[in-house]
């Protein structure tokens, strides 16, 4: 059974950081990529950021790209998202995702496994 925990999500001012974690469990992750989607109220689910098996290739929704960085540690079975700058736009359901299949990465049908997410607010 595998397993994908969301965590560090709350409620921030515009301008702060959070950090946001994903632990799996019930398999490895390291041979495959891993992603960050985000669902605000009302809207579709869209890609954030992703990041390949070994952590050396990474890529950013244009709307994220020099505020978030994506990251990894194999050996924890976690992937994480440091977010800096946070918007009033950036608030959103956060959901992390194995990538299995090949193709693009901000593709979500290339993502079996999903989290349950984890609720980001920023307040303006």
């Amino acid at each position: 059974q595998v397993q994908l925990v969301e965590s560090g999500g709350g409620l921030v001012q515009a301008g702060g950081s959070l950090r946001l974690s994903c632990t799996g469990s019930g398999r490895t992750f390291s041979g495959y990529g891993m992603g960050w989607f985000r669902q605000a109220l009302g809207k579709e689910r869209e890609f954030v950021a992703a990041i390949s098996w070994a952590g050396g290739t990474t890529y950013y929704a244009d709307s994220v790209k020099g505020r978030f960085t994506i990251s990894r540690d194999n050996a924890q079975n976690t992937v994480y998202l440091q977010m800096n700058s946070l918007k009033p736009e950036d608030t959103a359901v956060y959901y992390c995702a194995v990538r299995v299949y090949s193709g693009s990465y901000s593709n979500q049908n290339n993502y079996p496994y999903w989290g349950q997410g984890t609720q980001v607010t920023v307040s303006s």
